[in-house]
């Protein structure tokens, strides 16, 4: 039995296929856990929906912004595209978009000492407020009126958490900083804007990764995230970084975080 953690897809459906393959996943014994934006500008993310739906018994899966873009276009909140089309026009369009729903912000286990997000943890949160407010958003996805929640989380993100911000405005930071933060300032203000490597220039004007924060609230598990494709694979005592670009015509990559030593695996993507 082995657990394989997966970065970014978006589509590329016969890179996953490929990957897979050359692991030698067994849906009857192993798990995958997949680090969010299944879907868009790939060329086939019905067929990654559908793979994964039908394995959904060994599949944990962490939502990214791209799998947001793609519900709030199912609810016609944002509007869609040529490539993710085909789900919403598919006859199992409100199965799929049900299932994604229902999955998490957040995924923790304590057994293997590692906890998934999209984008990382906020240092503002340690790990008991992570799961409370990724559990808030989730119910959020899950009621009635996700169409109106959906609306006023895309008007635009909160940078700062601030307790006594309004119920919305809370919402919206939880919410951006699970699916969309990659830097911050020594204030934990988060930058939604650069979407490059971290560089020297960046640093000397106070931005660095979330992940290097001062004073970051302690998590005790290793965070694996995706959404950096500019970042690449990275690893450290406290973060994996698993998005390598496969849409961009990098790699693919599967890290098998059951065994002592991290065994990572990729192929490259046309």
């Amino acid at each position: 039995m082995a657990v394989w953690a997966i970065g970014d897809i978006q589509g590329c459906y016969d890179s996953l296929q490929r990957l897979l393959t050359k692991v030698e996943f067994d849906p009857s014994k192993d798990t995958l856990w997949i680090a969010g934006d299944l879907v868009n500008r790939g060329p086939k993310s019905l067929e990654v929906l559908e793979y994964l739906y039908s394995l959904k018994k060994s599949v944990i899966i962490v939502l990214g912004n791209h799998d947001l873009a793609l519900i709030a276009a199912y609810y016609g909140v944002k509007k869609s595209n040529e490539t993710i089309d085909p789900i919403l026009q598919s006859p199992k369009a409100k199965t799929l978009i049900a299932w994604l729903c229902n999955q998490k912000f957040l995924h923790v286990d304590y057994a293997l000492g590692y906890c998934m997000s999209h984008a990382g943890i906020s240092p503002e949160f340690d790990l008991g407020m992570a799961l409370e407010y990724a559990k808030r958003v989730e119910e959020r996805l899950r009621r009635d009126d996700i169409e109106i929640w959906l609306k006023q989380m895309f008007k635009h993100g909160v940078e700062r958490f601030n307790r006594e911000a309004s119920h919305i405005d809370i919402d919206r930071y939880i919410l951006s900083s699970f699916i969309r933060m990659r830097f911050c300032y020594k204030d934990h203000h988060l930058d939604f804007d650069q979407k490059g490597p971290p560089t020297e220039a960046l640093r000397e004007k106070g931005l660095k990764p979330w992940f290097e924060c001062e004073n970051r609230k302690e998590i005790d598990l290793k965070i694996i995230f995706g959404h950096w494709s500019t970042l690449g694979f990275y690893d450290d005592d406290n973060v994996l970084a698993l998005d390598t670009g496969c849409l961009w015509g990098k790699s693919l990559t599967a890290a098998r975080i059951d065994s002592d030593e991290v065994e990572i695996v990729s192929v490259d993507c046309a």
